[in-house]
Formats: structure tokens, C-alpha cells, sequence
């Protein structure tokens, strides 16, 4: 009796739970949502745009998979520029200065990986450095006398968001501007940058927390090859609006370079590589304006064994200033002052125009931007104090000026147009 109403009891079970296995089988099948990264939205931190014109918003960029996102821009720009009382005759093999010119200023590109924990930035091509108060060569012949046609080019480890680790070639940590023109606000960089060392290779450990970041670096200094230089940065973002920073270095060791060629001295001239820089430095971003003024004090010391006759030091300030008036045009300035220990026509060490001169310039630059294209001009004045001058009838040059370098003055006029990508 008790076995028969099992039967129809169990039948019915199993018929139940097929008929709800049937429906958990036919229904559809909702998937776990998987976070799935997005594709070429890093953040990209180099090359560094530190006046109007802005880096692209929408760079160029292409997945490898396994790899990662690597994104490619560039630079193709062009310049002119007229100016008086160009710089004597170089010595061979350095060409001679102009009193006017046209040009390529950039004729670059960049790759780089800007995420994860491998990173890498390689920028290569050919490129001009214009400089206040200095002699100014050819594109081509500066991309060979400085750092060839590979100016930058490193790896890049990062440990956490804290930590990492960079080496090969690399913008110096030293100075408030950088080295090519599109990265400033003004076309030609000034009389204190001249004074510190541009790209250097070497290995550099990087920190970073809340608003504190630094750097240290060790670095072949003016690109001499001598891994003997000791270099450091530490910023501090205040708020939104302002950053302070000290940065700096030194040769620890000495780098004899007269046994080189002109070609090399032009890269690694012997004083600046074997002296020591300090920097200090202030940077208002707000709104239509940027301001930054600085402080620079440099020294070398004798050394009689590299013909460093006598030691000589450099104090120096600058302020450098831009002011936008609507999306399309900026007007920026620089005004600066340095001047050099020593007495006039005393000794051979010029880390400026000689033993006890000075000098100060004054650049202004207009730029009108149009999406990925600009065109700026500019108008810069250098006017110079107490140098040594020259005799043309005993055979010596001033360290002015000038084809005898007696001239006190020059004034340059430039015109810098391209495009950015």
C-alpha cells in the first residue's frame, strides 16, 4: 500500500524538477560584467608644452596586443630671423654665424609606451636651439654638433604609483626652460639657459607623492659621455595655480675636454661641464596667465691641470611671463639679468662675456594659434656691461659682439610658424 503512493509521488518529483531544469536551460544566460581597460587614454607627460602652444588632445595612437597603446606625435615648423652684430668667425670645423637666416626649427617625431609598468619615449629628427646672446648655427649643423639626429630616447620602469626608474638619453632636470622651441613661450631660449646643460644621459629614480615630486639623476652633465655629474629636482604644487621647485647639479668629478675636437667643445664646452648650477623657481598657471620667475647662481673653480685659470661664478634672475587674451592669441615676455664675478680683462675664464661682465635681455613674442598650427613672431634685445675687449691690430677678439667683439648690443627679430601633432 505505502510503496504504491510512493510511485505516483516520485514520478511526479521527477517530472517537476525536469520540467525546471528545461526552463533554467532554455532561459537566457546574463554574463558577469568583466572591467575591461580603455585603449589610448593615457595621460602624456612628454614632450613637455610649457607655453601656448598646447599639446594635441587627440594624439595618434595604435594598440599592439600583448604590448600596450603606443602613441606617436610630432613637430614640423619652420623659422626666420634677421639680427645685428652677429658673433666673429668661428674656428673650423664650427660654421659662422648669420646675420639672418631661414630655417627648419623642428623636423621631428616622437614614439612613446605612456602606461604600465615597461614605458619608453623616443624623440628623433633634426632640430634648432636658438639662444639669446650666443651664436646661433644652421638646423642641420646643430642637430649634428649637439645631440645627432636621436636627442632623446630612454626606458622607463615604474614600480607603483610612487616610484620609478629611467635611463638612456633625457631632458636635464636643471632650469625652468626646455630645449626645443615649440615646448616654450618664447622662440629663442634665454641668457641663464644658456648656462645650464639641455639633454644628458645617464639613469634618473623619480618620486612622487600628493604634491610632492623629485628627481635625482646621475648624468654625463653638457653630454659628455662622463657619467660624473650629480643632478636633482623637487617640486611643490601649493595648489592648483602654484608650484615652487628647487633644481640643480654638479660635476663630482673633473671632464677635460680641450684634448677634444671644436666640434665636441660646441656640445661640452669646458667650464659649464666642469662647474656646479643651483635653481629656484616659481610658476603661476591661472587662467589666461602663466608666470614664472627664477633665480640661478652657478660656479666653477679652478683648475689649473684643465687651463681653468681662475674660478668665476654666474648670479642670475629671470621672469618669464604670458598673457592670453582670447583661445587663438597669446602675448608672452622674458626679462633677464646675470652678471659674472671677477675683474674686467683679469683672466681667461668666461662663463658669460668675461671676468666681471654682465648682461640683460628682453624678449617679447606674439602667437596666434589655429587648432594643430601657429605662427609667432618675436623681438629680443641684449645689451651688455663691462666685457673684455679685443684689439684687431694685435690679433684678439672681444668678448662682445661683433665680428672684433667690441659690440655691446643685438637686437634679433624672428618668425616661427608649423604645425604640432
Amino acid at each position: 500500500m505505502t510503496a504504491r503512493l510512493l510511485q505516483p509521488s516520485l514520478a511526479a518529483l521527477l517530472l517537476s524538477s525536469g520540467t525546471a531544469l528545461a526552463a533554467d536551460l532554455a532561459a537566457p544566460v546574463t554574463p558577469v560584467p568583466v572591467a575591461v581597460p580603455e585603449s589610448c587614454k593615457a595621460t602624456l607627460s612628454l614632450p613637455a608644452f610649457n607655453g601656448v602652444i598646447k599639446a594635441s588632445p587627440n594624439p595618434a595612437c595604435f594598440t599592439v596586443p600583448g604590448f600596450g597603446d603606443i602613441y606617436v606625435g610630432g613637430a614640423v615648423t619652420g623659422y626666420a630671423y634677421t639680427q645685428t652684430n652677429q658673433f666673429p668667425f668661428s674656428a673650423a670645423p664650427l660654421p659662422s654665424d648669420r646675420a639672418a637666416r631661414v630655417d627648419f626649427s623642428n623636423l621631428q617625431t616622437w614614439i612613446q609606451k605612456a602606461d604600465g609598468p615597461f614605458q619608453f619615449y623616443v624623440q628623433a629628427g633634426a632640430y634648432a636651439i636658438p639662444a639669446l646672446g650666443f651664436v646661433n648655427y644652421g638646423t642641420f649643423d646643430q642637430t649634428d654638433l649637439l645631440f645627432s639626429p636621436l636627442p632623446v630616447a630612454f626606458g622607463k620602469f615604474v614600480f607603483n604609483d610612487n616610484w620609478s626608474v629611467q635611463g638612456g638619453r633625457m631632458p636635464t632636470l636643471i632650469g625652468t626652460e626646455a630645449p626645443f622651441t615649440f615646448q616654450n613661450l618664447n622662440i629663442s631660449r634665454g641668457l641663464l639657459f644658456n648656462q645650464e646643460n639641455i639633454i644628458n644621459q645617464g639613469v634618473q629614480i623619480n618620486y612622487s607623492d600628493g604634491p610632492w615630486s623629485a628627481s635625482i639623476a646621475g648624468t654625463d652633465g653638457f653630454f659628455s659621455g662622463q657619467i660624473s655629474w650629480l643632478t636633482g629636482a623637487i617640486t611643490y604644487k601649493l595648489d592648483d595655480s602654484n608650484t615652487v621647485g628647487i633644481n640643480g647639479g654638479l660635476n663630482l668629478d673633473r671632464t677635460n675636454v680641450l684634448n677634444r675636437s671644436l666640434r665636441y667643445q660646441f656640445a661640452t664646452p669646458l667650464f659649464q661641464q666642469n662647474s656646479g648650477i643651483f635653481n629656484v623657481n616659481y610658476t603661476y598657471s591661472n587662467g589666461p596667465w602663466i608666470v614664472s620667475p627664477y633665480f640661478q647662481f652657478t660656479n666653477v673653480e679652478r683648475d689649473m691641470s684643465l687651463g681653468i685659470l681662475q674660478g668665476a661664478s654666474t648670479y642670475g634672475g629671470a621672469i618669464l611671463a604670458s598673457y592670453a587674451f582670447t583661445d587663438k592669441f597669446a602675448l608672452a615676455g622674458r626679462f633677464e639679468y646675470e652678471t659674472q664675478t671677477g675683474v674686467r680683462g683679469s683672466g681667461t675664464t668666461s662663463l658669460l662675456y668675461g671676468a666681471g661682465s654682465s648682461a640683460l635681455s628682453f624678449t617679447i613674442t606674439p602667437t596666434f594659434t589655429f587648432d594643430r598650427y601657429f605662427i609667432r613672431g618675436e623681438y629680443s634685445h641684449v645689451e651688455l656691461f663691462d666685457i673684455t675687449r679685443g684689439n684687431l691690430a694685435l690679433g684678439t677678439l672681444g668678448t662682445g659682439f661683433g665680428r672684433s667683439g667690441n659690440r655691446t648690443s643685438q637686437d634679433r627679430f624672428m618668425v616661427e610658424t608649423g604645425i604640432t601633432f
